[in-house]
């Protein structure tokens, strides 16, 4: 860090006091009450150290994460502690992090529970009482938490290097196994969204959607969201009674054609308003492998609830099968038949005994489902599927990025049913290019994509004009990374890339899936519901290489599921 020659003497000074604060606080710990300021004059040295590290660069590194004061908001705090905002938690201490009303964040690892509340001088630990300053503070629109708390109580150990500006937090269980508890149940922390009844109606796919991601905004953001608009307002040719499955809730939400609120369109009274805006942008949904029971429950103690599927005779509350024990509340299906009905996963008991279910599973554990058929089904609504049900964890959906609505300003697409298909040359990489018009002074700041399989390399480029096939040999690569999840994805670029009003521009997307013969999601005419895609609303182009290119629309009559973001330039300049 460099400093102004009229002060460097004394950052010299404050660097060495600030390395001694961190290197004594940052590896021993202890559940006391930090020692107040003697005097006036250290209480000026503390704030004076804070002033020059937050108007630097301060940089903080967790198990190979990096979080700075200029991107991510960490600071030091008037009593040298490091602070970072609340929404940072979840990823970067690997654990379940939630705030709720009146500043309270709650913090799960395992079997432990954190409880801060802002401007208290202590937080709780699994019920007990621990005294510190300042745990949990309100800063701006937001809060901002203590390292020193959680890495003390997370297990991570801590150095600081002051002549970089830089904490390094490293986890002290280099193989501490499963973060995630025996037991959970979201509705006992308040992210549980209401029990709804689907009625008649072949609508158990919009409801599931909907129920999850009502739950991955609590327990911030309570609201019904209305099926009636994401089963009659889709792009599909479907009516209320044939039913759906998951990748139609994904295609509408990502198309930005919903959600809408409940009471806006009203289920089942036979009309809906087409011109409702969503009242949220979904922007990440992440598909889980098929029965990988533990990456279901990290999702559900992450995010909220998973959208998952299950066979079943039962037409509603007053069904009976031979597969569920009403008494127990406890459904398992053994046979071969295909999933016919959409849950929402919302917990888990691994003790829960396989003597319950009407069958006898191979063992105990079962997942807590939320059901689409009223509070007279189960436990008021909600029920438990053995692990070992033939279908339950097969086709899963957690949405893992839900946004305010003036995220972007403008979304540029062609793929209004999204992920139909796939398409590739027999290999594991492909080259993708969508072409649009500019329709305005903007910006492209974000492009959004499928992936098909797990751990997908990309990288995106941007043609800001697009003249030709000839011209994506000139494109600007602006972001890459891996995905570790299948699903829908929204890629911020290192740098927006102003785009000139009626020009035709390109975006370019690479993906390398492993394994796979085609790794782009496609969308085209693939049955009755799909048979009214139109392929005149864009304009696509597909490669093995990178420097052949296909019309995918000529040739392969598919539009590419690869979507533009963009913001609107000001007159003083790029927002």
């Amino acid at each position: 860090m460099r400093y102004p020659k009229r002060y460097f003497i004394c950052a010299i000074i404050l660097g060495s006091l600030l390395l001694l604060k961190f290197y004594f606080s940052g590896s021993s710990f202890a559940h006391i009450e930090k020692s107040q300021s003697s005097g006036p004059r250290a209480e000026d040295w503390n704030l004076a150290i804070a002033k020059s590290s937050n108007q630097g660069e301060l940089v903080l590194h967790i198990d190979g994460r990096e979080f700075t004061n200029k991107k991510n908001g960490v600071y030091l705090d008037a009593n040298l502690n490091m602070m970072i905002p609340s929404g940072l938690v979840r990823d970067a201490f690997d654990c379940s992090a939630h705030l709720y009303d009146k500043g309270v964040l709650l913090v799960e690892k395992r079997e432990d529970t954190l409880k801060f509340t802002a401007g208290q001088d202590h937080y709780i630990k699994n019920g007990i009482k621990c005294k510190w300053q300042s745990p949990l503070i309100k800063k701006g629109g937001g809060y901002a938490v203590s390292l020193d708390v959680l890495a003390q109580e997370l297990g991570y150990s801590c150095q600081w290097d002051a002549g970089t500006n830089t904490m390094a937090v490293h986890s002290l269980e280099a193989d501490a196994g499963s973060i995630l508890p025996s037991r959970y149940d979201l509705r006992e922390k308040g992210r549980a969204p209401q029990v709804k009844d689907q009625g008649p109606y072949g609508t158990c796919w919009a409801f599931a959607a909907l129920t999850a991601l009502e739950s991955s905004l609590l327990p911030g953001r309570a609201g019904l969201l209305s099926v009636d608009h994401m089963n009659q307002n889709n792009s599909f040719t479907s009516a209320t009674k044939d039913g759906g499955q998951y990748t139609m809730a994904m295609a509408y939400l990502a198309a930005w054609q919903g959600p809408v609120y409940e009471v806006d369109d009203p289920y089942g009274d036979g009309k809906t308003d087409a011109s409702l805006q969503p009242v949220c942008h979904v922007q990440d949904m992440q598909i889980i492998e098929p029965k990988n029971l533990e990456s279901i429950k990290e999702a559900v103690f992450k995010y909220g609830g998973v959208e998952s599927c299950i066979y079943t005779t039962m037409q509603g509350a007053g069904g009976s099968s031979s597969y569920y024990n009403s008494a127990e509340y406890a459904y398992c299906y053994a046979g071969a038949q295909k999933p016919n009905h959409d849950v929402v996963i919302i917990g888990w008991d691994d003790q829960f005994p396989k003597g319950r279910f009407s069958i006898s599973p191979q063992g105990d554990g079962a997942f807590l489902c939320q059901n689409s058929w009223g509070s007279g089904f189960g436990d008021g609504g909600v029920f438990y599927v053995s692990y070992f049900d033939a279908n339950i964890g097969i086709h899963n959906l957690v949405y893992t990025g839900v946004e305010e609505t003036d995220n972007y300003d403008g979304l540029y697409q062609s793929d209004l049913c999204g992920w139909v298909g796939q398409m590739g040359y027999e290999q594991e990489s492909i080259y993708g290019a969508n072409v649009f018009t500019v329709n305005g002074q903007q910006s492209a700041a974000a492009a959004g994509f499928y992936t098909t399989d797990k751990n997908t390399s990309y990288q995106v480029y941007i043609v800001p004009e697009f003249t030709g096939v000839g011209s994506l040999g000139s494109r600007q690569l602006v972001a890459e990374g891996e995905l570790a999840y299948a699903g829908y994805h929204t890629v911020a670029f290192d740098q927006p890339v102003r785009l000139e009003q009626g020009n035709k521009f390109a975006v370019v997307v690479w993906l390398s899936t492993p394994n796979a013969a085609r790794p782009m999601a496609i969308e085209y005419a693939a049955d009755e519901m799909t048979q009214e895609v139109d392929l005149e609303d864009g304009e696509g182009y597909v490669s093995a290489d990178g420097r052949s290119w296909a019309d995918a629309g000529k040739e392969s009559q598919c539009n590419l599921c690869i979507k533009v973001y963009t913001r609107n330039i000001q007159a003083s300049g790029s927002r």
